[in-house]
């Protein structure tokens, strides 16, 4: 077997490897590439060639199908209603602790539980905007706190 056969295999293996532990889409198609190399270093063409083969297979796969592929194995996410509630204001209704697990918020007429992003008690009464969503709490952060009396 051809010397440049068994470099085009073991880059192969190191392609694949590569792509088995980022699956980021991008290496499968350099080991694609490393086939078609060394199928051409088995048919006996030059290292040029190989070379071109590899590279030309590599970047036209990678252009032309890794966009569609990927489209494939990562649909995109449906947003929900309740996506649209981060950035939005509203009022506490019950004192925030998140170290007893205590807390709601009430926002579009409807009552949702709710912890504080730096972990800082909130009282009734205090305005607070929607950072993100985590199950079914809102994750808050304060706007404005009222004075004690």
């Amino acid at each position: 077997m051809n010397v440049y056969a068994y470099l085009w295999l073991g880059l192969l293996i190191v392609f694949l490897m590569i792509e088995g532990a980022s699956v980021a889409l991008v290496s499968v198609w350099f080991a694609i590439g490393a086939v078609a190399a060394a199928i051409a270093a088995l048919l006996g063409a030059s290292l040029i060639l190989q070379i071109f083969l590899f590279l030309a297979v590599a970047v036209v796969l990678l252009a032309l199908l890794r966009p569609a592929v990927r489209k494939y194995l990562n649909p995109k996410i449906q947003k929900t209603n309740a996506d649209s509630l981060v950035g939005k204001e509203c009022p506490v209704t019950e004192g925030i602790c998140n170290l007893r697990s205590q807390g709601q918020v009430k926002v579009n007429g409807m009552t949702w539980s709710a912890r504080s992003a730096d972990d800082s008690e909130l009282p009734a009464g205090s305005i607070v905007r929607i950072e993100r969503i985590e199950g079914v709490k809102l994750i808050v952060s304060p706007l404005s706190v009222p004075e004690k009396v």
